[in-house]
């Protein structure tokens, strides 16, 4: 009796023991399955979209913001279902930030700004409105879709819990995305929701918005794709890299009658007569396989002439360049333009999109800088050439 009895003991000892290790195991896989964002040493898996190197920095271990230019930075990578953990921190009261999800791989038109889910992060000072709050909003920005739990009439997603700390104190995101629903939990306890966000893959990015930020611990848990269709699936990366820095004109060179001012993401033409022109001039590329600017004519004296590399003809994009003003929005709101090149021999055919208008020109192939002639009160933005 005393053996059965001792040798039913060992195999409880055993079963409890086995417990234990499989418990163990499964933590330590689990744990194991976050794998890091930002690698606490330098931006490895990061594309600077349009912030220069400038506006980033490493130091003991955190990502460090500036906050200037406004702008973005994105993941090399695509994402669609995940679990993601970052904190941070404001050094400067009132400071706004953000981070997106499922964002297309470079900004929307007119604005300094991914399309895509942004989860806010404001600073405490900044004040709660009934438009926005500094706890932990969601929302679809610049033409991505968003139904959100406890909204207020709009397609924002309020906290249902005020639960941020103020500067300089760290605070804890846990962000879940599955299948268009994105959750947010602020330090510890989930308090904002959205439901059927379109896209519902595509890049992470960390924003640029006049506040110094502080990141760190920044990770994520991939999980399974599900099945989506092509709409679902935000812009893939088309290889395409910004030539404004937002802070300054490097890297272009201007003419002695020069009116061009770094105003942040926008680059203004601002001369003192309307008939004034002066020119910009980008060396670094004789030929290119595509581009993309933005620009915004004020006046009807307004003009702006891009020459591109590979293609001997200038474009002119005024109030009477026809057909291409066609495809123009009204007088002062943003246009964009993207160019695609093809060559064959010496002929190349330039096609560009306009504001969602594709129009086809041919000309002769030329190897030169980019060139911008502005006459007028100009504004260009979301500079990038492929």
């Amino acid at each position: 009796m005393l053996k059965q009895n001792t040798f039913s003991m060992s195999l409880k000892w055993l079963n409890t023991l086995a417990v234990v290790a499989i418990s163990y195991l499964s933590t330590a896989a689990a744990a194991q399955e976050f794998e890091p964002l930002f690698n606490g040493k330098d931006l490895s898996g990061w594309v600077l979209v349009n912030t220069p190197p400038d506006t980033w920095k490493v130091e003991e271990g955190m990502l460090i913001c500036s906050g200037r230019p406004i702008g973005e930075m994105r993941t090399e990578k695509m994402y669609q279902n995940f679990e993601m953990e970052v904190e941070w921190r404001h050094l400067v009261p009132k400071g706004n930030a953000g981070i997106f999800v499922w964002a297309d791989d470079i900004t929307a038109r007119g604005v300094p700004f991914h399309r895509g889910i942004e989860v806010q992060v404001l600073e405490n000072a900044y004040g709660n409105t009934r438009s926005h709050t500094t706890h932990g909003d969601i929302f679809p920005i610049h033409g991505a879709k968003m139904t959100p739990v406890n909204g207020r009439g709009g397609d924002r997603a309020f906290p249902t819990e005020e639960r941020s700390k103020p500067s300089p104190e760290w605070n804890h995101y846990r962000i879940v995305c599955q299948d268009g629903n994105i959750a947010l939990s602020v330090n510890g306890k989930e308090v904002t929701r959205g439901t059927k966000a379109t896209p519902s893959k595509g890049y992470l990015c960390i924003e640029s918005e006049g506040g110094v930020v502080h990141y760190r611990n920044m990770k994520i848990k991939v999980l399974p794709d599900s099945p989506i269709d092509d709409s679902q699936i935000a812009i893939a990366d088309r290889g395409y890299r910004s030539i404004y820095s937002g802070l300054d004109l490097r890297d272009w060179k201007t003419n002695e009658e020069s009116h061009w001012k770094a105003n942040d993401w926008v680059l203004d033409h601002s001369p003192t007569d309307a008939n004034m022109k002066s020119s910009l001039t980008y060396e670094k590329s004789s030929t290119v396989q595509g581009f993309v600017v933005d620009f915004r004519l004020p006046d009807a004296s307004s003009s702006v002439s891009l020459h591109i590399p590979g293609f001997q003809l200038p474009l002119l994009l005024s109030a009477d360049s026809q057909p291409i003003t066609e495809s123009f929005v009204e007088r002062g709101g943003w246009n964009r333009v993207e160019g695609t090149l093809t060559s064959d021999n010496a002929q190349t055919t330039l096609t560009l999109n306009i504001n969602g208008k594709t129009q086809t020109f041919a000309g002769q192939s030329a190897e030169q800088p980019l060139k911008i002639e502005a006459t007028g009160k100009v504004s260009l933005a979301n500079i990038y050439l492929r």
